[in-house]
């Protein structure tokens, strides 16, 4: 029987060359992938709580892993249609569904791709946009909820469909 480094020097140029392949095979998946290809898609469950409920979006559920804001509107008689250009403006969303007065999206994380879904709302009575960003996965977000909010006040701020404070 041959020494141990022996047989180790001996699949060196086998496992350079599985690694190399495999790198190639990565590349050229990647090469081809939107900006926004994650390593995986961690997708998750859509919540059952997605959509109005009594004219409304449902409330967070825990703060750990969601977030919800209220924002004055500019002017009356925003539409949703409006804010599309706003929301594929953001990293990583994609717009699921839209109706009168409710937006549907959703974001994936650039590593992982963890989905998180993002609803909007035109409230046209007190002239306010409500929003929501829910994990589907795990226990804690790390604030990624609400620092998506935060980039999209911002974002809706310049394009002047929201006004400065907060409700």
């Amino acid at each position: 029987m041959p020494p141990f480094g022996a047989r180790i020097d001996g699949l060196l140029p086998w496992f350079r060359s599985l690694l190399l392949a495999g790198l190639l095979l990565l590349g050229q998946t990647l090469a081809g992938a939107p900006a926004q290809a994650s390593l995986l898609h961690l997708a998750g469950p859509v919540p059952a709580n997605l959509g109005l409920q009594q004219n409304h979006l449902a409330p967070c559920e825990s703060p750990a892993h969601c977030a919800w804001a209220r924002w004055p509107l500019t002017q009356e008689g925003i539409s949703i249609e409006r804010l599309v250009p706003v929301i594929l403006g953001l990293e990583g969303v994609q717009v699921v569904d839209t109706r009168a007065g409710y937006l549907h999206a959703t974001a994936s994380s650039r590593l992982f791709g963890f989905v998180d879904d993002l609803e909007l709302h035109t409230l046209p009575a007190s002239h306010e946009l409500e929003v929501r960003s829910v994990s589907r996965l795990g226990e804690s977000d790390l604030g990624v909820n609400a620092r998506r909010l935060e980039r999209l006040h911002r974002a809706l701020l310049e394009a002047h469909v929201v006004a400065a404070e907060p409700n």
